[in-house]
């Protein structure tokens, strides 16, 4: 069929086999099918959605319009985490490592941030001397080596997502799960991955707000694993305040390699380890949660997952005593605190507003040219549920650009919500999928 009577019986509400789905993407991909009968497909599609079978093919075809990486050079079951994005999420930097030094294989390519939400590579680029652009060649021997990489997508992986997510984002089809998941899964497929566990955000700063949007994702990228012989696992984990208590790239760092240590804030370590403790069990390295949790916690304890750290961003080209001396990493120049309004408790943190207002001060980027300051940022004094008193600290505001503060202080205020009565704690991991 000619792409026009594929975008007519999409609109229609009609199903697509598989071979037009495939000829369709593939036609964008090679420049055949021009950007605007993509963007009429894309419509479509948000208003008409893809079945079980659609769903497949159009991730499948993504996957393979480019490379598809193979690692079985590398023993072991490779074991991948993806997070849906949120504030202070500097997961992967801790994740990585503590699994690797359990003895599951970690492939990892990454993303920037973009908006509010911050990214890992920008993170890992905060470290002195961090290489993400590896070639292929390298990520596949630091995979095998030092069990991980943690590089950036290259030209050559899911190339169709690459162009997809460009015309999305323009097209008012973003906020699409099913262009979602397979954006997501066709990406992460491509690494060479045998398993998955899914960091599926929740809340005020998360790009799902509503857990039924977020447990329809999750299900969603399952689906497509389980389609493409993967296993997958998905946790839907609280993003209603930033996680941890820094947010900023080389802040994130820090508070990452503490967490290595056993000294970070505990709603961080335990995301951390619930993660990582879904990918020991399907790396095989564990029977289940309990035992991969004996094992992280001694890989703390002994100081094997920072050792392992250190070795990753040496690999990597980085400075691995900026790890071992964290006072070796970005620092700005002024500190400023940011006091409360009125006392009482935190009963709400708007973490993307948060997230918004580390954007305004340099620490993420409005657009994709946008230059980072690796070394701006907040770290959080007071979170929910804290007690707090008139003028006292909630945030200790890391500033380069003194013309910035007042604006971004102004914003931190915005996002807190003090009340008279502590409210209930949240909990932290909502549901477990699979």
């Amino acid at each position: 069929m000619r792409p026009y009577e594929l975008i007519k019986a999409k609109r229609d509400g009609k199903k697509l086999s598989p071979d037009d789905i495939a000829a369709f993407i593939d036609g964008y991909t090679k420049g055949s099918v021009p950007d605007y009968q993509m963007s009429a497909m894309l419509m479509a599609v948000f208003f008409r959605g893809l079945d079980d079978v659609e769903l497949g093919a159009w991730a499948r075809a993504m996957l393979f319009s480019g490379e598809v990486l193979d690692l079985s050079e590398t023993p072991g079951i490779k074991v991948d985490k993806h997070s849906t994005g949120g504030v202070g999420d500097k997961v992967s930097l801790s994740l990585a490592p503590l699994a690797a030094a359990c003895g599951v294989p970690v492939p990892m390519i990454s993303g920037r941030g973009l908006g509010h939400t911050g990214g890992t590579l920008d993170k890992l680029e905060s470290i002195p001397g961090f290489k993400v652009d590896l070639p292929v060649a390298d990520y596949r021997r630091l995979v095998r080596e030092v069990g991980a990489c943690l590089i950036g997508q290259t030209s050559t992986l899911a190339p169709a997502d690459k162009k997809l997510y460009a015309l999305r984002d323009v097209t008012a089809t973003v906020d699409c799960i099913p262009l979602i998941a397979s954006s997501i899964m066709s990406k992460k497929l491509a690494e060479g991955i045998d398993a998955l566990v899914l960091d599926v955000k929740v809340g005020s700063g998360a790009f799902m707000k509503r857990i039924e949007d977020a447990r329809t994702l999750a299900r969603t990228m399952i689906a497509i694993g389980r389609e493409m012989g993967k296993k997958v696992t998905a946790l839907l984990t609280d993003m209603d305040q930033p996680l941890g208590r820094t947010v900023g790239n080389a802040l994130e760092v820090i508070e990452a390699v503490e967490m290595l240590r056993g000294k970070a804030p505990a709603d961080y370590t335990e995301v951390t380890l619930a993660l990582t403790a879904e990918m020991l069990v399907l790396g095989g390295k564990a029977k289940d949660a309990a035992e991969a949790r004996a094992k992280l916690q001694r890989c703390i304890d002994d100081g094997s997952a920072e050792k392992k750290l250190r070795e990753l961003v040496k690999a990597q080209g980085g400075d691995p005593s900026a790890i071992a001396d964290l006072g070796k990493l970005p620092r700005a120049r002024h500190t400023a605190p940011v006091a409360a309004p009125a006392g009482g408790f935190v009963t709400g943190i708007d973490s993307e507003g948060i997230g918004l207002a580390a954007m305004a001060l340099g620490a993420g980027r409005e657009r994709t040219d946008s230059v980072i300051d690796p070394a701006v940022g907040f770290v959080l004094e007071k979170k929910v549920g804290d007690a707090v008193q008139a003028g006292e600290p909630l945030v200790t505001v890391h500033y380069n650009d003194a013309a910035k503060l007042e604006a971004v202080k102004a914003r931190v205020v915005a996002a807190y919500r003090i009340g008279g009565e502590r409210p209930a704690p949240r909990p932290l991991v909502l549901e477990r999928l699979e």
